[in-house]
């Protein structure tokens, strides 16, 4: 398993009128977060591109608990259960500053040929890097 955390702050633009985080914003939180596990590693989105390969989500699911709050530092952890294929699946666990969980979450991507538009294993390079958390 690897799993990842990094923290984000609630900005005023991304509340409604009681403060609370409008909901389509916690997907924008899950994609900084995957993002981030990713740059963890080494690897980032863009490189991936160059390589030829691009992730399309496939299917996300969202849960609210408790509402995130303007100015709120949230944690965001991101989890990978098992070792990508052609799909790579990761979950998310939102916290506000209490610590208390406040969300959760999880998104199913898939590696794309950008040449051909067909779904595809991912890079060697980025089997390498995660192996050693699922051995």
């Amino acid at each position: 398993m690897f799993e990842h955390s990094t923290k984000l702050r609630v900005r005023y633009g991304e509340t409604d009128q009681m403060g609370y985080m409008y909901y389509g914003n916690y997907a924008e939180f899950y994609e900084v977060g995957r993002v981030e596990m990713l740059r963890s590693l080494g690897l980032t989105y863009s490189g991936m591109e160059e390589t030829g390969i691009m992730m399309p989500v496939l299917e996300m699911n969202c849960k609210y608990l408790k509402p995130a709050l303007y100015d709120e530092e949230i944690t965001v952890k991101v989890m990978m259960d098992k070792m990508p294929g052609i799909r790579i699946h990761f979950r998310y666990e939102l916290y506000n500053e209490k610590n208390e969980l406040i969300n959760t979450g999880s998104t199913l991507l898939v590696f794309v040929n950008m040449n051909t538009s067909r779904p595809c294993l991912p890079s060697q390079e980025f089997l390498d890097k995660l192996k050693p958390f699922f051995e």
